[in-house]
């Protein structure tokens, strides 16, 4: 009887995850558009562990080219956009300087931008999944295809990565 429990229990849990998913959205999506203080020290450590975070998902996606087609293009394609993205996303920043230090504020269409990519993904992740169990249909194109797991990932990761080394600038620049 107990072990009957598990998988009603594991169901129970996925609902309760797809019912919290858009109030976790709206969340990520206000406390993205929020001013921030930066900290030099944090800002500094954030810039050099993302660095590390973006080489070790190019070193996943080399390894991976095995099992996912595509995957290092994938994955180099998003984090080119996501450094393009993020060093946007620096200009259009709002820094302010004050007593208590430097505050930042990101560009509200970008972080709605980011929400709504991460978003969709799920979306399409949830809507593939339907299919398959459904009637072991298979989606095509190029966002169904698992590389793009990849790219999305390192669309953020090189977004925030290129953020983190603006905000690191932005912090030693004299006022």
């Amino acid at each position: 009887m107990p072990l009957l429990l598990l998988p009603v229990l594991l169901v129970g849990l996925v609902l309760l995850w797809l019912l919290l998913l858009p109030l976790l959205l709206l969340q990520r999506y206000r406390l993205g558009r929020t001013r921030q203080r930066a900290v030099g020290w944090m800002a500094g450590a954030n810039a050099w562990l993302l660095l590390l975070s973006a080489m070790l998902l190019l070193a996943g996606a080399w390894l991976g080219q095995r099992w996912i087609a595509d995957g290092l293009s994938f994955t180099a394609a998003g984090l080119a956009a996501g450094l393009l993205l993020g060093l946007l996303g620096v200009r259009l920043s709002t820094f302010e300087a004050t007593a208590k230090g430097l505050f930042h504020t990101p560009n509200h269409w970008l972080v709605v931008l980011l929400t709504l990519a991460v978003a969709v993904r799920i979306a399409l992740g949830l809507w593939q999944g339907w299919l398959h169990v459904r009637a072991g249909g298979e989606v095509h194109g190029l966002l169904a295809e698992q590389g793009s797991l990849f790219a999305l990932g390192a669309l953020l990761l090189g977004y925030h990565l290129a953020y983190a080394w603006g905000l690191r600038r932005a912090l030693r620049a004299p006022s």
